[in-house]
């Protein structure tokens, strides 16, 4: 293990439980070896592999696009295990630079390490609950490095799900679900006799595999069907219109099974469906349209009012912690938001990056707080770093503080208003789901 893969596997956890308070993993690989090739979804750009590192025990090294290995992040990028994969539109001879990709690979797995791939190959723009085509990159990596070595040594594939309710949304969840492994050393005999048989079917068992981990909806013209429903239910993975109550996996599963419902039903019982489609998708516009909250007419549909103790009690219990948030991460998030939103122009890499680049400087800009705690509030080197520690939470003491102010003004405007006929509309849409989704 790289020492900076060491720094990150810690440092990145705090960060990421400061963004993602609701965590969980199913069949969560043990163990730091394995000479397994994780292959997973591709939803979330540079979250991925953080949250894939953070949430499981091997040590892994990363299929990473080339394009980001510039002269700078090269050392940087190689001490985090990351390896170059190149794609046919990066201008340069993929073939015979991918073949030094692989030679690496060989030598990763040769000793008893793992690889995460992601068999998407890229990133959508927008965050979907879907899975892209899987590339055969990984399979072939597993055979190529059994002839290297002879088949002397097993070889494990082994699908890895990713699971967000948004991975752009601060203080929303995430699971990791892994497949069991597939050993590759039992299709010897088939790869020898058929080499390229064998590749497409383990890519295409490792694809189904894949969508059993995640949501998957297979038509994109109902993507929006199905994050409605979640959030008009509530029983889902939506990050603004869950019940937290619900335990992550029962969310998790609820997300899956309506999905796959989806994905079963036939031309004419999506064609019933579409009536109802067109309803939930008038009612959200709607709700943009006056600038209502969901979650607002949810709390007047079950407490036939609006109720603003809750944010109040927030404002005055977290005010101390938050002005010492604002204090010592204001400065550095806006620099880091400023640079980030300028020079990534795809909003899909915006969080991650964020994430990572606001935790490096974050945590160098209040390095001399250890040493002003110590000549100014305790003489004690050890105090002085546990309050450096403690600035992250700090700072998301400062981020819910302005969350709930936001909602104190928002719930003081909704007060006011008549939204009788809106929560009679969300009741019968859901009464017709109820109705017409059994799942639901």
């Amino acid at each position: 293990m790289r020492p900076l893969y060491a720094i990150l596997f810690v440092v990145q956890k705090y960060a990421l439980l400061l963004f993602y308070p609701r965590t969980k993993t199913v069949n969560s690989p043990k163990g730091f070896l394995g000479r397994t090739i994780y292959v997973s979804n591709h939803c979330a750009s540079f979250m991925d592999p953080l949250v894939v590192a953070s949430y499981n025990s091997p040590i892994l090294f990363f299929m990473t696009r080339s394009d980001v290995f510039t002269p700078i992040s090269r050392p940087i990028l190689w001490a985090a295990h990351s390896l170059p994969i190149y794609r046919q539109h990066d201008g340069l001879n993929t073939k015979n630079e991918n073949e030094k990709a692989f030679a690496t690979c060989i030598k990763v797995l040769k000793g008893g390490r793992n690889l995460l791939v992601f068999g998407e190959g890229f990133t959508d723009d927008v965050f979907v609950r879907r899975l892209k085509p899987i590339k055969k990159g990984a399979v072939r990596i597993g055979f190529i490095t059994l002839e290297a070595i002879n088949w002397k040594e097993k070889v494990y594939l082994a699908a890895v799900g990713c699971n967000y309710s948004d991975p752009n949304e601060m203080r929303s969840d995430v699971l990791v679900s892994t497949s069991d492994k597939i050993c590759l050393n039992d299709y010897k005999e088939q790869f020898e006799a058929n080499p390229n048989k064998v590749i497409n079917e383990l890519t295409k068992r490792i694809e189904s595999l894949m969508q059993e981990q995640i949501t998957h909806v297979e038509d994109k013209n109902w993507l929006n069907f199905h994050e409605n429903v979640m959030k008009l239910t509530r029983k889902g993975m939506n990050a603004k219109h869950s019940d937290t109550k619900i335990p992550l996996i029962e969310r998790w599963k609820y997300s899956k099974h309506l999905a796959n419902w989806l994905n079963e039903q036939k031309e004419e019982q999506l064609e019933n469906l579409q009536g109802l489609k067109d309803e939930m998708e008038r009612y959200f516009s709607l709700l943009r349209k006056l600038k209502v909250n969901e979650n607002y007419v949810h709390e007047l549909s079950v407490d036939g009012k609006i109720n603003r103790t809750k944010e109040l009690a927030y404002l005055f219990i977290l005010f101390p912690f938050a002005l010492l948030g604002f204090a010592h991460c204001s400065i550095p998030y806006f620099i880091v938001k400023r640079f980030v939103e300028k020079t990534f122009k795809r909003r899909v890499f915006w969080a991650s990056v964020k994430l990572i680049l606001g935790m490096i400087f974050m945590g160098l800009i209040n390095i001399p707080f250890i040493f002003l705690f110590y000549n100014f509030v305790f003489p004690s080197y050890w105090l002085g770093f546990l309050y450096y520690a403690l600035i992250g939470v700090l700072g998301l003491a400062a981020y819910m503080w302005w969350i709930n102010f936001v909602r104190f003004k928002e719930k003081g405007v909704i007060g006011k208003m008549d939204l009788s006929k809106i929560v009679s509309k969300r009741k019968e849409l859901l009464d017709k789901i109820h109705v017409q989704i059994p799942v639901a």
